[in-house]
């Protein structure tokens, strides 16, 4: 699987955290996605084929996203990024926690975003995984 989320390494100009509303229009664009709120109104759970890709806290002040990632990639991305870290409340190893504070860059969280959608599709069923592709 190709990984989205990991940086070019040519110089990007950077123009200011990604918002919470971006990450929760990004996440509900992608085929099948779904945003439900099981946990209460204070956290929106995105789900593809019934299985949780992201779930975005909205009482936070500045905001995070907490998405799937493979657990050597997560590593990696952890130590090139403070904004970066073990997933809050889940599995750290496949989850991590991204800080919507401008520490990292809006094209790494929309890979990060991508990735986690991906692996999550990766694992449903091919009849679902058919269904979404006619999306």
């Amino acid at each position: 699987m190709q990984h989205h989320c990991l940086p070019d390494r040519r110089a990007r100009s950077h123009t200011g955290a990604m918002t919470r509303d971006e990450v929760l229009g990004i996440c509900l664009n992608l085929p099948g996605a779904e945003e439900t709120y099981p946990f209460g109104d204070e956290v929106a759970v995105f789900k593809v084929g019934g299985k949780m890709f992201a779930l975005v806290p909205l009482v936070e002040e500045s905001g995070s996203v907490n998405l799937k990632c493979d657990p050597a990639q997560a590593l990696e991305l952890r130590e090139m990024y403070p904004g970066i870290r073990p997933g809050y409340h889940q599995d750290k190893r496949h989850w991590s926690t991204v800080d919507l504070d401008g520490s990292v860059e809006d094209d790494v969280v929309r890979g990060l975003i991508s990735d986690s959608y991906d692996l999550v599709v990766a694992g449903l069923s091919r009849s679902i995984r058919a269904e979404l592709a006619q999306d």
